[in-house]
């Protein structure tokens, strides 16, 4: 008989993850910041923005007016609209592998990760070795159900960086959707030993979850407490317990953990 897969299990409790810390990231992994989210969201940036549309509209060409633009929309919280310009400025010049690299990093943070690996994937075919392109390509891989190949992407910014917290969250996680949550555990540790990570409150929350998962409940709201108050915490255990008392969800991933 097949093995169960974990995925849809650890796919469950891993927005739950992303619920207790705030953050709309299905599988709990950690975005790098981008310097191009600059645009003010105040009602006067509407027509700043406008006016840049129509000045790129008006010499597309510019690679420089479409980035403002894109960014401008994004901070009026247009995402698609900013979305379709990063694919017209990367369509407009195909070997900008920066352009491809942006674009594939926009659809990862969009959701859409089937559509940006083979962008992703382009642009690191020529030449493009930002870790924030190989950190995106590994967690749309992820989200792919692709972890070997996730993780290879991870480790090469690891071999250059390796505390890179971002990506060792992400290594993390690549893990625990797999099911394996001892390596998941041990990645997340490593992560929250560093001293920067205690800027990086999700790392800290994913460990309470995968500490959870693995039944260990007073340790993981430990964990939590450190950046949720004493109530958040109560509910999100409640929750976690309450999905875990299903005996489905165990199998499923007690079934991933032995996949090694």
């Amino acid at each position: 008989m097949p093995r169960v897969q974990p995925r849809a299990a650890i796919l469950t409790l891993l927005a739950f993850a992303a619920m207790l810390s705030g953050c709309t990231k299905m599988t709990g992994q950690l975005a790098p910041a981008s310097s191009l989210n600059t645009a003010s969201t105040t009602p006067a940036s509407i027509d700043a923005v406008a006016a840049l549309g129509n000045k790129w509209k008006a010499s597309p060409q510019d690679v420089g007016m479409g980035l403002a633009y894109a960014s401008g929309l994004e901070g009026l919280g247009q995402k698609d609209e900013a979305l379709d310009v990063y694919q017209k400025l990367s369509q407009s010049d195909p070997s900008n592998a920066k352009i491809a690299g942006l674009y594939g990093r926009k659809l990862v943070a969009a959701g859409s990760a089937e559509k940006a690996i083979p962008i992703l994937e382009g642009a690191e075919q020529q030449g493009e070795t930002d870790w924030r392109v190989r950190s995106a390509l590994g967690t749309a891989y992820d989200q792919q159900g692709l972890y070997q190949k996730a993780r290879e992407q991870y480790q090469k910014v690891l071999a250059a960086d390796p505390q890179n917290l971002t990506v060792m969250n992400n290594l993390a996680m690549s893990y625990a959707l797999e099911g394996n949550l001892k390596q998941a555990e041990a990645e997340l540790r490593a992560a929250d030993a560093l001293p920067r990570s205690k800027s990086e409150p999700r790392i800290r929350q994913n460990l309470a979850l995968v500490v959870g998962l693995e039944g260990r409940f007073d340790e993981a709201t430990k964990l939590a407490q450190q950046d949720l108050p004493p109530e958040q915490v109560q509910q999100n255990m409640a929750y976690l317990k309450k999905m875990l008392s299903q005996p489905n969800t165990w199998q499923q991933i007690s079934d991933g953990g032995k996949q090694g």
